[in-house]
């Protein structure tokens, strides 16, 4: 399955840049995405990143994930970012896999995508999680939907998408040879 991780000015380096990782020790295909209309891209704490893509020359088919790091004003800029929007739902709709991290599921929450399900956020969001049931869990896995808290669980995070998109032996795999303790 293909990962498309979206990248917005203000991003959290470390919830996008450790999942990009991750992923990539695991085999799994994953593009960054920039809604900023340029392929740099600066996060919260100024490291700039060039995605591999820009999101109106993206081209979509078959079966894809959807990763959404949060980090202010990345989550805003993100949620603002209409071609993005559209795609949430489409993906929300048909019911396939979408992540999110930090304050980035706020932005599921407030399209109604978390209703009945079970989700977790950054302290402070809970309130935008409309409909959710608000874990206590640090990554939460509820149906299509993966979330959790923020930047010190982002490779717990990434982990946890191994496992459910190849194997829990590749995730663990991947931990191991980061020397990273689950």
């Amino acid at each position: 399955m293909k990962i498309y991780l979206f990248l917005a000015e203000g991003f959290e380096e470390i919830e996008a840049i450790a999942p990009i990782d991750v992923f990539r020790r695991a085999e799994l295909d994953v593009t960054t995405v920039s809604v900023s209309g340029d392929q740099l891209v600066t996060g919260a704490h100024g490291i700039t990143v060039a995605a591999d893509a820009v999101f109106e020359e993206l081209s979509l088919d078959g079966d894809y994930l959807i990763f959404l790091p949060g980090g202010m004003p990345g989550t805003l800029n993100l949620e603002v970012h209409e071609g993005l929007r559209g795609l949430i739902a489409q993906q929300a709709g048909a019911g396939n896999t979408i992540a999110a991290i930090c304050a980035a599921p706020s932005i599921l929450g407030k399209m109604g995508i978390l209703k009945g399900k079970e989700a977790i956020c950054y302290p402070g969001f809970e309130s935008y999680l409309h409909g959710a049931i608000v874990s206590t869990e640090t990554v939460v896995q509820s149906g299509n939907v993966f979330t959790a808290k923020g930047p010190g669980v982002a490779v717990d995070f990434a982990l946890k998408l191994v496992g459910a998109l190849k194997s829990e032996e590749v995730a663990s795999q991947v931990a191991a040879g980061m020397i990273y303790n689950r």
